[in-house]
């Protein structure tokens, strides 16, 4: 972690609590409804008998892994620290893989599908790795998973549900579960359509013949054994311990069985698992121990507002938001909102670079109680960098890369070199880092896009009065100064709204229909060459005949 621009330690841990207790941001409104859970008589906060709270995140690996998983570990990150700051009761936050699932479905994104679906049904850890480099397609994604866990320098411990099945660290509750059938039943079965009642157990047991999940009733039960009756695929009836990895617990029951073998305070889910949060938590309490804390956030949409999904593999991944866009805007992304539906694809990524480097210069100048509202705090466990001075919007970045047709980054550090002299790539990572997303953003989603337009008589008339102001300025002018002449030539030519003439210069100059403050650009992108563009525009060198 970078040396922080300001952080708790300018705070008195009183002092800190003080303002946590009143903080409006919506991770210390879900730490304190857990706070809230842990109080007892009194209204004494008591730690959990474990000794710590425990926050969980949970991973189907049916499907790479997406930015929606990503997602809900960096939310419930946010509470978990949000919670430190307001309680001193040690804190886990656990990502569990539900990898011994039953896999169900071939997702559309992956080679070797033909060779997949020879396996369907059986564990996923079971199911071989069609990349060819691990053990098992449940062991490759959660490898990627962990892998950009690690990248982002998240704090977990990973937990998968074959281990914990096979290990016997969920044998106790297994047997609970076993004994109290009839009530989880009772929750389940009114949830159910007649034909699935018919069939329904909580327990699935493994084939020991084809190894596949099986979805089948539960004939006999041995609760002083620890046991249950099913039959096979070919018609046996076999008996088989409920314990130690040979059954398999339906997904609502299930659930609920980790909540209440690891004890879990708090974990939050999409919206659309209300009604399994609200079955499982039944359970769990069937079970003889308290749900977990939640929240509901919204679903993640695509650009044609589809939700997204791993096995359809639409919307971005980690790697192409990345590609485009730095980590903090990531995380970022996810703070905002996280009740509001929003749509994630590539045009967002740019917006959110910006309105991050705006949160975190905002900070400098903030009182500590506003540093508890601002998307920095908590986007870095409160303890965020200061930024790089003489940075360059990513707007600035992607309309000089679009001006100049840039190829590579070097291009635009020329621009740079006009703003900034003593900048360099070495002494400016985060910038020079911005200005290769920008070229590649550039490349890849603008120039494919770009659409030019000739100027009415009007436009072209203001746009030859600037060129002329420009030629005519003294130089040096800064980027204040350059935005007043810009302005006082659309007025003289009577542009009514204002905003037209930026729209005719964005237009006709770049190709496209909005852009970041003409003055800025002008400054970096320097007069003589803003003269240019503007003549090869007016000369017809960008419209198509």
């Amino acid at each position: 972690m970078p040396e922080g621009a300001a952080s708790n330690a300018a705070i008195d841990r009183e002092e800190l609590k003080a303002l946590a207790e009143k903080a409006k941001a919506w991770p210390f409104e879900e730490a304190r409804k857990l706070l809230k859970r842990l109080k007892g008589k009194g209204g004494k906060v008591v730690a959990p008998e474990k000794g710590y709270v425990l926050f969980e995140t949970g991973y189907g690996p049916s499907g790479l892994p997406h930015i929606g998983t990503f997602g809900e570990v960096a939310r419930t990150t946010m509470v978990r620290r949000a919670f430190e700051a307001l309680c001193d009761i040690p804190t886990k936050l656990i990502a569990f893989s539900d990898d011994m699932d039953g896999f169900r479905k071939v997702p559309t994104n992956v080679p070797n599908q033909e060779m997949l679906a020879e396996h369907l049904h059986k564990p996923l850890t079971e199911v071989p790795d069609p990349f060819g480099g691990h053990e098992s397609f449940a062991h490759h994604n959660n490898a990627r998973l962990r892998s950009f866990l690690d990248q982002f320098g998240f704090e977990y411990e990973f937990k998968s549900s074959t281990e914990t099945y096979c290990s016997g660290e969920f044998d106790e509750m297994l047997l609970v579960m076993l004994e109290r059938f009839d009530k989880v039943m009772e929750i389940m079965l009114p949830t159910l359509g007649e034909e699935r009642r018919a069939t329904y157990s909580p327990f699935l047991p493994i084939s020991p013949k084809t190894r596949k999940v099986l979805q089948v009733p539960t004939l006999e039960r041995n609760v002083k054994a620890g046991t249950i009756v099913y039959e096979d695929e070919d018609g046996e009836k076999i008996e088989t311990p409920v314990t130690g990895g040979n059954v398999k617990i339906q997904w609502k029951p299930d659930w609920a069985l980790r909540w209440a073998a690891l004890e879990v305070d708090y974990e939050m889910a999409g919206k659309d698992l209300i009604d399994s949060v609200t079955q499982s938590s039944k359970i769990c309490r069937a079970l003889g121990k308290p749900a977990p804390e939640g929240f509901n956030y919204e679903l993640f949409l695509d650009d044609r507002g589809e939700k997204i999904s791993k096995s359809k593999g639409n919307g971005l991944s980690i790697e192409e938001w990345l590609a485009y866009a730095s980590p903090e805007s990531l995380s970022l992304f996810m703070f905002q909102k996280p009740k509001t539906a929003k749509r994630l694809y590539f045009d967002v990524a740019p917006k959110a670079v910006d309105e991050y480097a705006q949160h975190l210069r905002g900070y400098l100048d903030q009182s500590p109680k506003q540093w508890l509202e601002n998307p920095v705090w908590h986007i870095h466990n409160a303890n965020p960098p200061a930024p790089e001075p003489d940075s360059v919007s990513f707007s600035m970045l992607l309309n000089l890369a679009s001006a100049a047709s840039a190829e590579a980054p070097d291009v635009l550090w020329g621009f740079i070199k006009r703003y900034a002299p003593d900048a360099t790539p070495e002494t400016h990572p985060e910038l020079d880092a911005a200005a290769s997303r920008a070229v590649r953003y550039f490349q890849d989603f603008v120039r494919p896009t770009k659409l030019y337009r000739a100027p009415t008589d009007k436009e072209r008339a203001a746009l030859e009065d600037l060129a002329a102001k420009l030629k005519a300025l003294e130089p040096g002018l800064d980027a204040e100064a350059l935005q007043s002449e810009v302005f006082a030539v659309g007025k003289a030519h009577e542009f009514e709204p204002l905003r037209d003439w930026f729209t005719a210069i964005y237009e006709v100059l770049l190709g496209q229909s909005q852009g970041p403050r003409f003055g800025g650009f002008i400054a970096l992108y320097g007069v003589e060459e803003t003269v240019a563009l503007i003549e090869e525009a007016l000369g017809g060198a960008f419209v198509q005949s």
